[in-house]
C-alpha cells in the first residue's frame, strides 16, 4: 500500500498528524509520497516511509491512497487536482469544522488500520460543471458563486431551467451548489441540506431583496442558465472559492452535473448523518449539562 499526503505547509494544524502518519506509515513498512514543501513539517527526521517527489501529482500518480489533511479547502484543493484520476481520498481534519474531511486527527492511526485491512467504503461525490458563452470550462465540487465586489448595491442575475424562465434574482449573490457544498456557503445562506448522492443541484440566493424567494432544488440532468447583464459594479464569477471577474456582458453560464467525480473514504464507524450530528450538534441542550 502506498500514500500520497496533500497538505498546505503554512497550516501549522497539519504537523501533528502528518508527524503522526509517517510514524505509523514507518512501524507498517507503508510508503508516503509527498511533495519537498512538507518536509519542513517534520524537521528532516528519519522516516524510512517517507518518499519526496517533485510535486503533489506525482505522488498522486504513484499511491494507492490519497489522504487530505488539513480541512474542507484542503479537501477542495484535492479534488481539484483528482477531477479526473479515481483513486480513493481520505480526509483528515486538522482544522476546524470540516464536513468532507471525515476522520479526525485524534482518531488517524484507528483509520490507517482500517485502510490497511480494507476496511472502508467508498462515497462518490459528483462535480458540477459550468461553461460560459466564451467557451471556458469550470467544475465545482461545492458551489458555483454569483456576487458582487467592493460593492453595497446587490446583484441582478437571472436564471433559466432547461430553457424555463425561473426568475430574476436581486440579491447580495446567487448560489448554485452540489450536494457535497449544501453544507458550506449554501447552509450559511438558509439553503437546504442534501444528502450527498442525490442527482440536484441547490440555487440559494444570497440575502435576497424579496422575503419570498426561496432557495431551490433543481434535478442536476438538465441545464441552469444564470445570466448576468452589465451592471454599475463589478460582478465575480466563483467556482469553490477561485475568483474570476467578470470583464464581458452579458455573462451566462450553463450549470449541470459534471461526469468527473471523486471518490471519498468512508470507514465503518462513519456515516454522513454522524458528521451532520456532531459538526452541527443536533440533539445537544446546553439545559441537561451539570
Amino acid at each position: 500500500m502506498k500514500f500520497a499526503v496533500i497538505a498546505n505547509p503554512q497550516k501549522y494544524s497539519v504537523k501533528e498528524p502528518f508527524i503522526d502518519l509517517l510514524k505509523w506509515a514507518d512501524k507498517h513498512e507503508v510508503q508516503v509520497y509527498f511533495c519537498s514543501d512538507l518536509r519542513k513539517l517534520y524537521d528532516g527526521d528519519d522516516h524510512p516511509s517517507a518518499v519526496i517527489v517533485e510535486d503533489e501529482e506525482s505522488a498522486i500518480d504513484q499511491a494507492d491512497i490519497i489522504i487530505a489533511l488539513g480541512g474542507d479547502g484542503t479537501m477542495l484543493y484535492t479534488a481539484r487536482l483528482m477531477k479526473s484520476i479515481q483513486k480513493p481520498i481520505l480526509g483528515v481534519n486538522s482544522g476546524r469544522l470540516g464536513f468532507m474531511a471525515y476522520t479526525q486527527k485524534e482518531n488517524l492511526h484507528q483509520a490507517l488500520d482500517y485502510l490497511a485491512k480494507d476496511k472502508y467504503r467508498i462515497g462518490k461525490r459528483y462535480l458540477l460543471e459550468a461553461k460560459d458563452n466564451q467557451g471556458n470550462i469550470y467544475h465545482a465540487l461545492n458551489e458555483f458563486l454569483f456576487s458582487k465586489k467592493d460593492s453595497t448595491s446587490m446583484v441582478n442575475v437571472s436564471a433559466q431551467y432547461d430553457e424555463m424562465f425561473i426568475n430574476n434574482y436581486w440579491a447580495d449573490g446567487l448560489i448554485v451548489a452540489s450536494p457535497t457544498g449544501s453544507t458550506a456557503y449554501n447552509l450559511s445562506s438558509g439553503g437546504p441540506i442534501v444528502m450527498p448522492s442525490t442527482n440536484v443541484m441547490v440555487v440559494t440566493p444570497i440575502n435576497p431583496h424579496t422575503l419570498t424567494t426561496r432557495p431551490l432544488v433543481l434535478p442536476s440532468d438538465k441545464h441552469l442558465k444564470v445570466t448576468v447583464q452589465k451592471q454599475d459594479h463589478e460582478v465575480l464569477f466563483s467556482y469553490d472559492g477561485q475568483i474570476n471577474e467578470i470583464s464581458n456582458y452579458p455573462y451566462e453560464v450553463n450549470i449541470k452535473r459534471s461526469n468527473f467525480t471523486i471518490d471519498l473514504i468512508e470507514l465503518p464507524n462513519q456515516s454522513y448523518f454522524d458528521t451532520l450530528r456532531n459538526k452541527l450538534m443536533w440533539g445537544m441542550d446546553s439545559r441537561q449539562r451539570t
